[in-house]
């Protein structure tokens, strides 16, 4: 067992973003103008529009955009492109309304059905990891 500081290697997490996240949406901090946020489940696809504006969005309103080109959760969203969910909620409500996404909220009656929590659990059981072995 080894005393003093852990030695100098690769940060476990990764590097911190160089722009921090209320910089990104201008210090806005609710996606919707009804201040509740987007469900992480919530599915957004880039439009035609959206795909042809992307040399003209921002950078990270560009990487959603080209991220976009087939259907995804905002959690996926986040998750891939290393940013922060809020942001993600915000700028996709952003690009919704410039109709450069289409959002596709999920129905709240059907996300608070346990069996259907059970279903999605059970569904991501089998499927196999890099060995193609299923847990």
């Amino acid at each position: 067992m080894a005393d003093g500081p852990a030695p100098p290697g690769p940060d476990p997490v990764g590097p911190a973003p160089a722009v921090r996240p209320f910089l990104v949406t201008a210090g806005r901090v609710a996606p919707t103008a009804a201040g509740r946020p987007v469900p992480v489940e919530t599915q957004v696809v880039a439009t035609v529009a959206g795909l042809a504006a992307l040399e003209a969005l921002s950078f990270e309103q560009h990487d959603i955009v080209s991220a976009c080109r087939r259907p995804q959760s905002i959690a996926e969203l986040a998750a891939r492109l290393r940013l922060h969910l809020n942001v993600v909620r915000i700028l996709a409500e952003d690009l919704r309304a410039a109709g450069h996404l289409t959002v596709h909220v999920p129905d709240t009656g059907a996300t608070h059905d346990a069996s259907v929590l059970r279903r999605v659990i059970d569904g991501l059981r089998a499927i196999p990891d890099s060995r193609g072995v299923t847990p």
